[in-house]
This record gives C-alpha cells, structure tokens and sequence, in this order.
C-alpha cells in the first residue's frame, strides 16, 4: 500500500468574521474564509502585481471552535494546518458544483493566532482531552 498525505498549512488573513453553526447532534462548527496573497515585481513594466487566493477553512474541533468564537474576526492573521477535502452538490438547476475546504478535525490540525494577541498562541487538539488543565 502507498503511503498518501493531505495536509495543507496556511498563513493568511480572515475574510469576515467566523460564522458558528451546530450540528444535528448539537455540535458547534466554525466556518470562515482565509485569504493568501502572492506579490511580485512584474518583470516587464516593474509594477508590483499582486494575486489572492481564498479558502473556505471549516473547523469541526471543539476547543479550536472555542478559541474562534473568542479570538477571530475579520483581519485576524491566521497559521492553519489541516487537509483539503472536496464536496459535490447540485443546485437548483440540477447543475453539479463543487467546493473544496480546508478541515481541520484531526489530532493533527493547529490553529495559530498571529495577530490581535500579545503573543502567538497555538492550539490543536488534546490526544487525550482528559489531560485538558482545566
């Protein structure tokens, strides 16, 4: 058997602030968008070009859902580790679409502020949550 890897690490800004949902089953699901930029020197005219890229990040996590609802808003930067997963859905049209999100719902997803703290502070999932100090 190969050995796969789906992970992808960002650092970016938020688009707007968080939207909190709850599941079925009573859970809260954090959603927002992260922007990353590419700037360049355009070779030809010396312009400075500029390229962003948006990312629609849904953390499924509780305690990074928690930190979320206290610490994220629109502009805050953001270092973000999960893996990549495209969904499939038909409109009102019956016309397929296609979305492809950055999860983070594994032990090994990390969500670090960058901004709008005194500190950088990192967070991921416990591997066991009975070890939570609190």
């Amino acid at each position: 058997m190969a050995v796969t890897l789906n992970e992808v690490r960002l650092i970016g800004n938020v688009g707007k602030d968080p939207d909190i949902r709850s599941t079925q089953d009573g859970k809260e699901v954090a959603s927002f968008t992260l922007a990353t930029s590419d700037v360049w020197k355009d070779k030809v005219t010396g312009e400075r070009k500029e390229r962003t890229e948006w990312h629609k990040i849904v953390v499924f996590i509780p305690q990074l859902v928690s930190v979320i609802k206290l610490h994220v808003k629109k502009g805050t930067r953001l270092y973000i580790s999960g893996s990549l997963q495209t969904r499939k859905w038909q409109d009102q049209s019956n016309v397929d679409k296609y979305i492809t999100e950055v999860l983070l719902q594994s032990h090994d997803s990390k969500l670090m502020l960058l901004s709008n703290t005194n500190k950088d502070e990192s967070y991921t999932k416990p591997e066991d949550e009975d070890d939570i100090p609190f």
